[in-house]
């Protein structure tokens, strides 16, 4: 079950959501790699010219490309599941779904964490949502991960889709 053809045959996507990275937030990486080439560079001729250019801004675009990489799903049909990244959690196993807004996503990811969750956390989406574990064989206590739409993933969740 850990790859993605498997999701296609078990069920309709009910919802799907790319945590991209916004485009406000390429500049700054893309600038301080641009900094450090041009320190690389220093103005000498030949390779070491150009070298850094061609590493560094590459580099950091693949980066930001793979930081927004990241998928929300929640899928129906016979065995419903939730996916966050590669991680998948049949949704028989979900118990309570608590959204958490920006505000107290802080104490959800600091003094309130659980060290043996399962968190995917990303910077530049607001809320998160937190669903608790139902399976007495899994050590992880609970889901905790950023979502762009958390209301319409809590329905899903707690309709069992």
């Amino acid at each position: 079950m850990g790859n993605s053809a498997s999701t296609a045959v078990q069920g309709a996507v009910k919802h799907s959501e790319r945590l991209y990275v916004p485009w406000w937030n390429w500049p700054l990486p893309l600038v301080m790699a641009g900094l450090l080439a041009a320190e690389i560079d220093m103005g000498y001729p030949g390779v070491r010219a150009w070298l850094p250019y061609v590493v560094m801004l590459p580099l950091v675009v693949a980066l930001m490309i793979t930081l927004g990489r990241t998928r929300v799903r929640v899928t129906g049909g016979d065995e419903p599941e939730l996916w966050v990244g590669d991680a998948h959690l049949p949704l028989r196993y979900a118990g309570e779904v608590e959204v958490i807004d920006k505000q107290h996503k802080r104490k959800a990811l600091g003094q309130d964490a659980d060290p043996a969750a399962f968190v995917l956390h990303r910077g530049w989406v607001g809320p998160v949502v937190r669903v608790r574990l139902t399976d007495p064989e899994d050590p992880t206590p609970y889901w905790l991960f950023s979502t762009r739409n958390p209301e319409a993933v809590a329905e899903l969740l707690r309709g069992r889709s």
